[in-house]
This record gives structure tokens, sequence and C-alpha cells, in this order.
């Protein structure tokens, strides 16, 4: 990571361009209607010996506009809720993020165990630790038996049922013994996976509370990374882990919230929750948005960078844009802030900013927590896809604040009607 990028030497001009038939395939629609766009002056293009061409920012421009417009019908436009859910934990009002009324920038500063135990049961505990109890060594094995390609996310994964099989109290749904389930199974989660490094390895030793147990954010910082961390990369993953708990009623905790429903088990929570995670407009987002920054750092042009993410997606720029947050994700805000912080990391934050740049003067999108996510995974020398890792473990916790919420309301209340529309 010996590169930094020059802002200064960006080309606008050198975004490589898409085919009217690419144009079309990502705005869903006809030639015809793509042409139309263009005789109502709606979207540029160029015409070459072989054939129209258009700017690839302008078109996710256009496409964000059409997202945003409602339908004729007077109906929700496309992206809005179908239903509304009542939710006690997290508040997004005003472009902030509140947990119970708490802004997540003083929240991201604690513990993840301590904000974690205090989501589930409402203790607020500064010293906690989870710890996965029985069933670890079953989970470790079913992970080992998965193929070598399988990631880490597919080890957590497969691990969550072993740990069900493995507690004798999986079934009951009292409070106590759920948040006692999600605490171990989170911690589980971790565990399951191979360590990368030594705990005990680094300038700087782990954070452990009085019996000398290591935090959650030191345990899965190993598994994830060879690099020994400094206490500020610590202190930034932990923050992730805090950010990443919950957010209003993502797909991933609809279908959490829908097995609930059903009255099925946390641990059945969590995999209908991972289940939806498994999408890279969702969990995996942060998947692409690293690939990107990575591409930068290694000292390619961040416009062309850009370009041929938008075409590989068929979509938004990975890592840019969050209908909830106009302004901007706070969450992103918030981790870019403190990875620009660590001067050891300024190739990866100088990245972000040349990338920044180019989609803010093409679309005016921000960057959102998938970025964040992908420039500290990048930073901190982990593999593409350590962001899913660090979303699920996180969001592990928030399903099953979730569940307890649903379990408390009338069975399969979220059982929908179908309507029939064939033939």
């Amino acid at each position: 990571m010996q590169h930094i990028v020059n802002v200064d030497r960006i080309n606008m001009d050198a975004l490589p361009r898409l085919t009217a038939d690419q144009t079309a395939e990502r705005l869903g629609v006809k030639l015809e209607t793509l042409y139309a766009y263009v005789a109502r002056g709606r979207l540029g293009r160029e015409r070459t010996a072989e054939g129209s061409t258009f700017d690839p920012l302008e078109v996710e421009r256009f496409a964000a506009s059409r997202r945003r417009r409602p339908s004729a019908d007077g109906g929700h436009s496309e992206g809005r809720p179908l239903m509304v859910i009542e939710t006690a934990f997290a508040l997004i009002e005003d472009g902030e993020l509140r947990y119970r009324g708490r802004p997540v920038d003083e929240l991201a500063a604690e513990p993840f165990e301590t904000v974690a135990r205090w989501a589930l049961t409402g203790e607020w505990d500064a010293a906690a630790r989870f710890a996965p109890g029985t069933g670890v060594d079953a989970a470790r094995a079913v992970a080992r038996a998965l193929p070598a390609a399988a990631g880490d996310r597919d080890r957590q994964l497969v691990a969550v049922s072993a740990f069900a099989a493995s507690d004798p109290l999986r079934a009951s749904l009292d409070p106590a013994a759920v948040a006692s389930a999600a605490e171990r199974l989170v911690a589980g989660m971790v565990e399951v996976l191979a360590p990368r490094r030594s705990i005990d390895q680094g300038p700087t030793a782990a954070p452990s509370n009085a019996n000398g147990q290591p935090d959650l954010a030191s345990r899965l910082f190993a598994r994830l990374s060879p690099a020994a961390p400094s206490a500020n990369d610590i202190r930034l993953f932990n923050a992730a882990l805090v950010l990443l708990l919950d957010h209003d009623i993502a797909v991933s905790t609809l279908a959490a919230r829908a097995a609930a429903s059903a009255r099925a088990t946390p641990y059945g929570v969590v995999v209908a929750g991972l289940g939806a995670l498994d999408s890279p407009l969702h969990g995996n987002a942060s998947r692409a948005a690293h690939q990107l920054l990575a591409r930068v750092v290694a000292g390619e042009d961040p416009a062309r960078a850009v370009a041929d993410a938008v075409v590989a997606s068929h979509g938004p720029v990975p890592g840019f844009g969050q209908p909830l947050y106009p302004t901007g994700d706070p969450r992103a805000r918030i981790l870019l802030g403190m990875l620009a912080d660590e001067p050891r990391h300024a190739a990866v934050t100088a990245a972000v900013e040349a990338v920044g740049d180019v989609v803010r003067e093409r679309t005016g999108a921000h960057p959102n927590v998938d970025l964040a996510l992908g420039a500290l995974t990048l930073a901190t020398g982990m593999r593409d896809d350590a962001g899913e890792v660090v979303f699920a473990t996180a969001r592990t916790v928030g399903w099953i604040v979730h569940a307890l919420d649903e379990y408390a309301q009338r069975p399969l209340r979220l059982r929908p009607v179908g309507r029939y529309v064939g033939p």
C-alpha cells in the first residue's frame, strides 16, 4: 500500500462509457424507452460509428431520480416500504442514528459487548464478555467439513445450527434464555473462525476485563487479519461492530422478525437473517467497495475504477448512497473519520477521498457504511469478504433484539396475504 492517490490527476472524461444495451439493462427499460428519455433531454448520449454511448455516472444519477419518483397510480415508489413495523431500538431521524435514544457516535466508543448486552437486556455492564459455552467443538467440526472454497461467513452459518443442536434450551423463548443464547452464539460465531494471528501479537495488548478475557472485537480481528493492530485499529473495529448492530427494518431484519413471528427459535431467527444478508445489495456490499478502493490504492485512475465498478455491479457505485440519509450516512462519517486519524492508513484514506470526489461530482452521492467497511478491511489487511463477517457478527445481536420484541407480539402477525394475478 505504498501508493498515495493524487486527486489532482483524476480525469473525469476518462470514464468508460456504457452502450445503449448496457444502459437499458441498468435502467430496466426497453431500448425504445431509453431513446425516449434521450429525446426528452433527460439523458445525454454521444453518437459514434459503433452506436450511442452513455456516461455511466449520469445514468446512475438518473436511475436514482427514478427510484425517488412516486408512481403514477399514487402508490409507493420503488424501494419504499410495503409495511411499517414498530421498533423500540434503532431510530433514524434528522440524518442521525440512535439506539434507544442514545446517539451512535457516543456508543461507538463503548465496548461492543457492553452495548450488545444493553441492547439485549437493558443492563449496562462495562466489563461484559461473551463466551461460546458448549457446542463450540461441534461447530468447529462442522465448519472444517466445508469445502475449501467456503468463506468465513459460510462457516458462521453452519456453526449456528451446530450451536442450536447443542443447546437443550434452544426452544425457550424466555427473554433471559434468549439473551443468554444470543451472547453465546455471537461468541461462537467468532470462535469458529480459524485465527490468522495470535491475539497477543502486536504493539498493544488486546483490551481485557478484570478476569483477563480479551474483548470480542480483538478476538474477531485476530481471525480476520494477519496484521498486528494498533490500539486505534481495535477501537475502529469495535466501533464498526457497534454501528452495524441494528439499522431500522433492513431486509435481513424483516426476515428475522418474520421467523420470530412464527415463533422460530433464536437460532432459527439468526439463520433467517443470515440468509437474507447473503446478498450483494445488503450484507455483501462492502466486498465490491473493498475491491474498488484496492484498485485505486494500487495506482489505478479513480475515475476508471469507479466506471468499471458501475458496469460490473449493474447498479449504484459500490459504497455510495443511502436513501435513509440524503445528506450522508453518519456511520460512514464516524468510521472514515477514525480511519483518517491513523497515519499508517493514509493510502486508503486518500483512495476514499479520490473515489468520493469522482462520485460526488457526477452523482452527488455520499459514502455509506459499506464504503467505510470496505476501507476498514482493506486498511487492516483483511480479505475482501471480511466485511460480510463483521456485518453478520454485529447484526446477529440486532436480529435477536428484534426477535425479543416480536416474541411479545401476536404470533404470525407478519404472515402476509397473497393476491393472485396469474392466468
